[in-house]
């Protein structure tokens, strides 16, 4: 069962035109719960920020955030950057086909030497810093790239279970991770060490969204795996189990956790 491969099937059926994509992004939005967390800490650093802003999608992927920070504000001029050049060329093409791609442009580059002086009002950085050994200069590289009072965000698996590894005998379920997920104190440390003045990790994916995710994502994956029916029964299965997994994401966001397999990072410069 190859996490990355299903993922790319998925991706490649909704790239079959603009409407199916925005689909894919909009489905996405309501069944990942890491996107209803980091939707709310876009629009509380919206308010900060203002509707004039330089915003760096940094791990853009196939542009699903950059996409909804595209609809935020007009007056924000988005770049969105990844390691994979296929990514950059894909999303390339389908923002230059869309409204909301005037202000977003696209460029391949390499986190750990990617930086541009004091320029940006807002970092995003989605699932990301778990497939980069040197995090130390990615966390240099962003606050050398942050303007005065300016906002990181960052969302990434915690060490309590993040990857879905729970002893040292475990593999990941997610593929090309480098890390197993952060101890929550540890990335706080390392971004204050980088140049973030204010720095705050907090638990997501508490038992509510772990269960969530496991009806929603793991599951279906692995069934996926397993035998291409299951692409066929996919929409009545999520038809079946998608009322109980959005209560159980709506729990999940609105409660503090003491624990969880997900950290949610906001700092400030």
């Amino acid at each position: 069962m190859k996490y990355d491969l299903i993922k790319n099937r998925v991706g490649d059926l909704f790239n079959k035109s603009k409407y199916l994509r925005i689909l894919l992004y909009r489905l996405l939005d309501l069944l990942l719960l890491r996107a209803w967390y980091i939707r709310r800490e876009l629009r509380k650093a919206r308010q900060v920020i203002g509707a004039e802003a330089n915003i760096l999608d940094a791990g853009s992927g196939f542009g699903q955030h950059t996409y909804f920070l595209a609809g935020l504000s007009e007056g924000w001029h988005i770049k969105a950057i990844d390691i994979k050049t296929e990514q950059i060329r894909d999303c390339t093409s389908f923002f230059s086909k869309i409204d909301k791609g005037r202000n977003v442009r696209f460029e391949a580059a390499d986190l750990t030497k990617f930086f541009e002086q004091e320029y940006y009002d807002l970092i995003l950085c989605v699932d990301v810093m778990e497939h980069i050994q040197d995090d130390v200069q990615v966390f240099r590289n962003f606050a050398l790239s942050t303007r005065n009072k300016g906002i990181l965000l960052i969302s990434t698996p915690s060490d309590l279970g993040g990857s879905d590894v729970h002893d040292d005998q475990d593999e990941s379920f997610i593929e090309e991770h480098v890390r197993n997920g952060y101890n929550k104190h540890e990335i706080e440390d390392k971004i204050r060490q980088a140049g973030y003045s204010e720095v705050n990790a907090r638990y997501s994916y508490g038992w509510p969204g772990k269960l969530s995710w496991n009806m929603s994502m793991k599951f279906p994956v692995i069934l996926l795996g397993t035998s291409k029916f299951f692409y066929l029964l996919l929409p009545l299965y999520y038809l079946v189990i998608y009322p109980l997994a959005f209560i159980l994401n709506l729990i999940d966001i609105n409660f503090e956790h003491k624990a969880g397999t997900g950290l949610i990072v906001r700092a400030v410069k």
